[in-house]
Formats: C-alpha cells, sequence, structure tokens
C-alpha cells in the first residue's frame, strides 16, 4: 500500500492475463449513468456561478431535460435542481458543521453507534506491521471489475476481507488495476470476477447495509495510516470532516500533512470514506481517483441520507 515509486511492474508477482473489464454499453446501466453523471458534474462545476438551466446540463450530459431528471432520480434520488446545491460551497459547509463533535460521538458510540445510522456498517481489522512491511509476500488478492455509481471499481479481496477499492473511467481499468498492484508488490493477484461480485454488491447497494451483517475489511498500511484510516470509518454519511480534525482525533494536532498524505494513500475507497475529508474552508481538495468523482460519492451521499431521514 505505502511501496515507494520506483516499484516497478517487474517486481510484482503477478497473475493478470486476459483481463476483460466491465465496459460501458447497452446491458450496463450503472456505467451509462455514470458516465452521463460525470459530464453532468464537469458542466456544473465550470459554470455553477451561472446557475445553468437543466436544459444545458443535459445537453452537456447528451441526454434530454427529462432523461437527466429520471437519471437524477435514479442515481441518487435527487432532482438536478438538488444535485446541483449538494455540489456548492455552501453545502460543503454545512457538511462540516459540528464536525469535531460528530467525530466525538461516533468515537463515543464506536462504529456501530446512531451516528452511523445511514452508512456501511464495516467490521475492521488491521494487517501486523510485519505483513505490510513483506509488501504482501505470502498473500493471494483476488479482483475482479463491476459496475458501480460512480465507474468501473476494482474490488480487491484477500481471505481476510475487503482489501482494496478503486475507480477507473471507460479505458483506464488496466492502469487503475495496476496502481492498486504496486501497493502491494509482492502478493499474487488472481483475476476472480464471481468471487469478488458479492463483496461489490454489498458495497453499493445501500439494501445490503445491514448492522447484523458488517462488511469485513483488512486495512494493509503502516501503522499512522490505518490509525487515520479507522478515523475515517467514524464519520458518518451525509457529514464531512477536516484533515486537521482527523489528526486532533489520532492526537497529533500538528501533523495535519501526514494525514492528509495517509488519506490519499487509502486503498479502501468509498468505503473508507476519504472523500468525506475537506479544507477548512469546504474546498474539495485532490482526491486519488479524480474530483468529479469525489463530488459524485457526496452528492449521492446527499441523496440517499435525504430519502431516509
Amino acid at each position: 500500500m505505502a511501496a515507494k515509486a520506483y516499484i516497478t511492474p517487474m517486481m510484482m508477482n503477478l497473475t493478470m492475463t486476459n483481463h476483460r473489464p466491465a465496459k460501458p454499453g447497452p446491458y450496463n446501466a450503472a456505467l451509462r449513468d455514470y458516465d452521463s453523471v460525470r459530464r453532468a458534474i464537469a458542466f456544473i462545476s465550470e459554470n455553477w456561478r451561472d446557475q445553468p438551466e437543466i436544459e444545458a446540463i443535459a445537453d452537456a450530459a447528451s441526454v434530454t431535460p427529462d432523461e437527466l431528471h429520471h437519471l437524477f432520480r435514479r442515481w441518487a434520488g435527487l432532482t438536478p435542481k438538488a444535485f446541483m446545491q449538494a455540489l456548492t460551497l455552501d453545502h460543503a459547509k454545512n457538511l462540516l458543521r459540528d464536525s469535531a463533535s460528530v467525530l466525538d460521538a461516533a468515537l463515543e458510540s464506536g462504529l456501530s453507534g446512531p451516528g452511523r445510522l445511514h452508512d456501511l456498517f464495516v467490521t475492521h481489522e488491521a494487517m501486523s506491521p510485519g505483513e505490510w512491511k513483506a509488501g504482501g509476500a505470502g498473500m493471494t488478492l483476488r479482483y475482479g471489475f463491476h459496475s458501480s455509481p460512480f465507474g468501473t471499481a476494482i474490488v480487491i479481496a484477500s481471505g481476510r476481507g475487503l482489501a482494496g477499492l478503486a475507480f477507473a473511467d471507460a479505458g483506464e481499468e488496466h492502469a487503475a488495476l495496476a496502481d492498486m498492484q504496486r501497493r502491494w508488490p509482492r502478493a499474487t493477484y488472481l483475476e476472480d470476477h464471481p468471487g469478488t461480485a458479492s463483496l461489490a454488491r454489498r458495497i453499493f447497494d445501500p439494501t445490503l447495509w445491514r448492522e447484523d451483517q458488517p462488511l469485513r475489511v483488512v486495512l494493509i498500511g503502516t501503522d499512522f495510516e490505518v490509525r487515520v484510516w479507522e478515523t475515517l470509518l467514524k464519520i458518518p454519511m451525509g457529514r464531512a470532516t477536516t484533515y486537521s480534525d482527523v489528526a486532533c482525533r489520532i492526537d497529533s494536532p500538528k501533523a495535519s500533512r501526514a494525514v492528509g498524505a495517509a488519506v490519499g494513500k487509502n486503498p479502501i475507497s468509498f468505503v473508507v470514506p476519504c472523500h468525506r475529508v475537506l479544507g477548512k474552508s469546504g474546498a474539495l481538495t485532490g482526491y486519488h481517483w479524480g474530483v468529479t468523482r469525489k463530488q459524485a460519492m457526496l452528492g449521492w451521499e446527499a441523496g440517499h441520507v435525504q430519502n431516509v431521514t
């Protein structure tokens, strides 16, 4: 996970031939939806000051206004106007409101407390420092490409639970997989689409988010990184926090930069919600899988929280 950048693919122990990642097509509504959403978000982000009309947004997404309305209702349970509001700086500031007290309450109640009403319900364990330093030697990691609300998802599983989750736009699947494999360069990788399909369903289908059947994840990183990721797991859906707040929660108030680096190395996107960490002003900072995807996640979550409350 924290492997140095100079590690090359030649140093990996891989079984990665004949990849056939999922591709957008008439049979794949989820990927088609995200492709349209991605274009809509890009247009809104560039033109939000002008408060564009739905016709302009629909044209940018290559759909009709009616199709855009139904797309956002189907994808996130929001109208296009509500989704546009969810992408504003004011909305981000609202997410940050009382973020410190939200984290305090989560720490007191535990990962399955009332503050996590709208969340995936995750149980986790950390790999030992020795296992991490070994670069995954002796581990067999299974992976599969799956459609998701945020583009093609690369799901990586160990025998102990979900170990990695990454995202890719069309044509970038193999590069995203290689990026994940550099994190554990000595592991053996086996493509297993059927074996990882149940994990993908569990992650992206809110009807399967059940406290009595928590999603098992294994965190593979340094002790500091794991502490940061464990703190991220305590941020409820529909809220956000800042790097400095996370640093305070792990008793390292001067380590905001190091926290930012650990957030950027999070190997389990969305499940370990690094997208819920914002700048102090509420601005969206860089995101390993693209700021547009971070915006999509926050908007999608806003819709699901709104529909539950």
